[in-house]
């Protein structure tokens, strides 16, 4: 019954379904990947890839994936608190606080990823691979980068004056 509530709170986003063929033999042999984002819009996002050999198997699996790979994000009200640079191979990912009421300005992929976490304004750019997989990755390890004024003053032992430059 508990996890029946858990699993109501969290939203799910098909990013790409993709058909495969394995040659075989005597043909070939087709099957089907998907990628999905899963998230609570309170700071809680997850990633997962499925494969089977329907489509709805295949978008069960990523889902199921997705809610064991769940991370914690840091944000201060409805953007990110600094940019970052998220990157995985050769997919680069930037994410940049926006202004209240910009909205997410994003690509599809990084699109997904930001509103399941719940960051309502950020600006972000990728370059590089073009690939949903990789820009799903890169933008996750921004925002696993991500951390707040006071996490920072906890990490560098300083005060918040002397972090924002205020003490000198």
């Amino acid at each position: 019954m508990i996890l029946e509530e858990e699993t109501k709170e969290f939203t799910e986003k098909v990013v790409k379904i993709d058909r495969v063929a394995k040659v075989v033999k005597g043909g070939r042999r087709f099957s089907f990947n998907a990628l999905s984002v899963v998230g609570d819009s309170k700071g809680k996002v997850g990633i997962g890839f499925g494969k089977a050999n329907e489509v709805p198997d295949a978008i069960r699996k990523s889902i199921e994936s997705a809610k064991k790979n769940l991370k914690s994000i840091h944000y201060i009200g409805h953007t990110v608190p600094h940019d970052a640079i998220g990157s995985f191979k050769s997919a680069r990912v930037i994410l940049k606080p926006a202004t209240p009421g910009t909205g997410i300005i994003a690509g599809a992929s990084v699109r997904s990823v930001l509103e399941r976490a719940g960051i309502q304004d950020v600006l972000t750019k990728s370059w590089g691979s073009s690939n949903p997989m990789n820009i799903v990755k890169a933008t996750m390890d921004a925002l696993q980068q991500l951390e707040t004024p006071s996490m920072a003053v906890k990490r560098r032992g300083v005060s918040l004056k002397h972090l924002f430059g205020q003490d000198l």
